[in-house]
C-alpha cells in the first residue's frame, strides 16, 4: 500500500452504521482498520480488521500500534463503538455501569490517546470523530438512559475540548449526535412509536449517518460541531 494514502480507524465497524462508515471510507480510497468485539478477517490488503474488547485497558493502544504496524500512518479515527441499556436509573447495577463506561468511555478514551500522537507523527493533522445521541441535548422521560447520557455527554464534551487544544495542531474534533436510527437493533417500528420521537416524523437511515460523517470528514474548517442527525428531535417539539 502507498504510504500516501490517508488511513482511517473505524471501530464497532462489523455491522450497521459501523460497517457503513467503514465502507463508505473505503469507497473514498482511505485504508481501513476496522475494529469490533468479533470480526471476520478480510482479503483486501487495504483492510486491517481487528478484534479486541474496547472495555479492556490497553485494547485501544494495541489496535493503533497494529494500524501503523501495518499502514504507517493513521489520519482519521471514527469512535463507533458504544452500549446501550435502557432502564430506570436506580435500576442500574454495578456491571451495567462497568460495561457502558468501559466501552463508550474507556474504549474512547484508550484508542484516542493513542490515536492522535500517531496523526501528529504524519504530520498531516488528523480527525477523531465520535457518535453520539440526542438524549444528551434533550431528555426524554419515556426513555430512561441515565447511562447513555452520562457517557456520551462525556464524549460530546471531550470533543470540544479535543478541537480546542490540537486545533493549531492540524487536528480536527467532531461528532455525531443521532435520534434513533434503523439499524439491526431496531430493524422495525410497529405502530410508529419510534418514529414519533422525530419532529420529522420517521425513524433514521444508516445513510443519513454516513452522509454526515462524510461530510465532517471532507469539512476542513469545521472542529468541535456536535451534527444532530435525528430529524429535529434535540430542537424540541
Amino acid at each position: 500500500m502507498s504510504m500516501t494514502k490517508k488511513v482511517v480507524i473505524v471501530t464497532g465497524a462489523s455491522r450497521g452504521i459501523g460497517a457503513a462508515i467503514a465502507d463508505a471510507y473505503r469507497k473514498r480510497g482511505y485504508a481501513l482498520a476496522a475494529v469490533a468485539r468479533s470480526i471476520a478477517a478480510s482479503e483486501d490488503p487495504d483492510v486491517l480488521t481487528i478484534s479486541g474488547d474496547l472495555s479492556q485497558p490497553g485494547t485501544g493502544a494495541g489496535i493503533v500500534e497494529k494500524a501503523m504496524d501495518r499502514f504507517g500512518r493513521i489520519d482519521s479515527l471514527v469512535n463507533n463503538a458504544g452500549v446501550y441499556i435502557e432502564k430506570p436509573f436506580a435500576d442500574y447495577t454495578d456491571a451495567d455501569y462497568d460495561l457502558v463506561t468501559g466501552v463508550n468511555l474507556r474504549g474512547f478514551f484508550d484508542i484516542t490517546r493513542s490515536a492522535i500522537p500517531a496523526m501528529l507523527a504524519g504530520g498531516d493533522g488528523g480527525h477523531v470523530l465520535c457518535v453520539s445521541t440526542s438524549l444528551v441535548d434533550r431528555a426524554n422521560a419515556r426513555i430512561p438512559t441515565a447511562l447513555a447520557s452520562l457517557t456520551k455527554g462525556g464524549l460530546v464534551a471531550v470533543t470540544r475540548e479535543l478541537a480546542i487544544e490540537y486545533a493549531a495542531r492540524g487536528i480536527r474534533a467532531n461528532a455525531v449526535s443521532l435520534g434513533v436510527i434503523r439499524t439491526p437493533m431496531n430493524p422495525d417500528d410497529p405502530g410508529g412509536k419510534l418514529a414519533a420521537l422525530h419532529p420529522l416524523g420517521r425513524m433514521g437511515e444508516i445513510d443519513d449517518v454516513v452522509e454526515a460523517v462524510m461530510y465532517l470528514e471532507q469539512a476542513s474548517f469545521v472542529t468541535g460541531e456536535i451534527l444532530h442527525v435525528d430529524g429535529g428531535q434535540s430542537a424540541g417539539f
